[in-house]
């Protein structure tokens, strides 16, 4: 039988791609007893000094739900600290904490060595390609594109066999 759609199942490739990259860097986490997700929060308040959740949920690809318990516990172990704003106590500010720092100052040369592996592994040139590859989809998805035109709803009751 001839498949229904043509194209490549681009998520899933990129899903796989995510999960053999993750893979390098669990054991890591493993260690320090960090999951997936407050690695992803530590490495963007590295980046950010400070964020407010909302942009967090955007760099950190979360659902703002799950944002909320995983900060709520990363705060109760330090790692990060809440503040509000202080002219406008309706918004709140998330930083790292000295321990969330410290926590990245250990794991962070084994990053490193970890990605100079892969580096290493998969080669220079090939690692340097996939991140431009990877920084270009990411800056033409944020252009305008069409949306798909959908069929009208089907009424109730009206299957097709």
């Amino acid at each position: 039988m001839p498949h229904q759609i043509h194209y490549p199942n681009l998520p899933q490739r990129l899903l796989k791609a995510r999960d053999n990259l993750m893979a390098q860097f669990r054991p890591i986490l493993h260690q320090f007893g960090v999951t997936e997700q407050q690695y992803r929060i530590l490495r963007v308040l590295d980046e950010h000094a400070e964020l407010e959740p909302r942009e967090i949920v955007e760099l950190c690809q979360m659902l703002a739900p799950s944002l909320s318990g995983v900060l709520a516990r990363m705060e109760e172990v330090g790692m990060v600290a809440r503040q509000r704003v202080e002219l406008d106590q309706r918004r709140v500010m998330v930083r790292l904490a000295p321990a969330g720092a410290a926590l990245l100052a250990r794991m962070g040369p084994l990053i490193d060595q970890q990605y100079a592996r892969m580096e290493q592994a998969w080669g220079g040139d090939a690692f340097a390609r996939l991140l431009a590859a990877l920084d270009e989809f990411n800056r033409a998805a944020g252009l305008p594109l069409a949306a798909a035109a959908l069929p009208a709803p089907a009424a109730r009751g009206d299957t097709e066999d």
